[in-house]
């Protein structure tokens, strides 16, 4: 089984995943982000001197080895299911779940994570929010195409657990 974890920024996709790896022994747990790090370096830096566009193409290209990977679990990127037809091929490739946080969780999350997000980063206060606001409302109709939708707000164990039961997983 493939399962790809995605959602908005700072919704908790690496914590929760890594958390969930602990209910689904047999797969192997990939975060997009790290992978993608391992072969261009530190995204921030990257994505200033490139671009999103040209960021966006790496990350096709790390999911396309991961559609193909048995007993797979992935931690998305936030902007993973919006670039070219990632969205479709995961729908096809596996389970998605959705890890649902109000915007108002994420902007307290983002402000916790030091600014490091490229698409977030510089940001304060009512920048931030809009950011968050704006960013959210086009990517959660991608979002909600997911095959199940998780709330995040809970402790990533409680999270991961609740996404274990949905996926017919035996939760430890």
């Amino acid at each position: 089984m493939r399962v790809f974890l995605i959602g908005f920024m700072c919704s908790g996709k690496s914590v929760v995943g890594r958390e969930l790896a602990n209910h689904l022994e047999q797969h192997r747990f990939v975060d997009v982000d790290r992978a993608i790090e391992q072969r261009i370096g530190p995204i921030l830096p990257w994505m200033h001197q490139h671009g999103e566009s040209a960021f966006r193409t790496v990350e096709s290209e790390v999911l396309n080895g991961l559609l193909v990977e048995e007993n797979v679990l992935v931690a998305c990127g936030g902007g993973t299911p919006m670039a070219a037809d990632n969205m479709d091929r995961m729908l096809e490739a596996g389970k998605v779940v959705y890890l649902d946080v109000p915007a108002d969780v994420l902007v307290l999350r983002a402000k916790r994570s030091g600014g490091d997000r490229p698409l977030l980063f510089g940001l304060e206060g009512d920048a931030l929010q809009a950011r968050i606001e704006e960013l959210l409302a086009v990517r959660a109709p991608v979002y909600r195409r997911a095959h199940l939708h998780a709330s995040a707000t809970e402790a990533p164990p409680d999270t991961a657990r609740a996404i274990a039961t949905m996926l017919g997983v035996p939760v430890k």
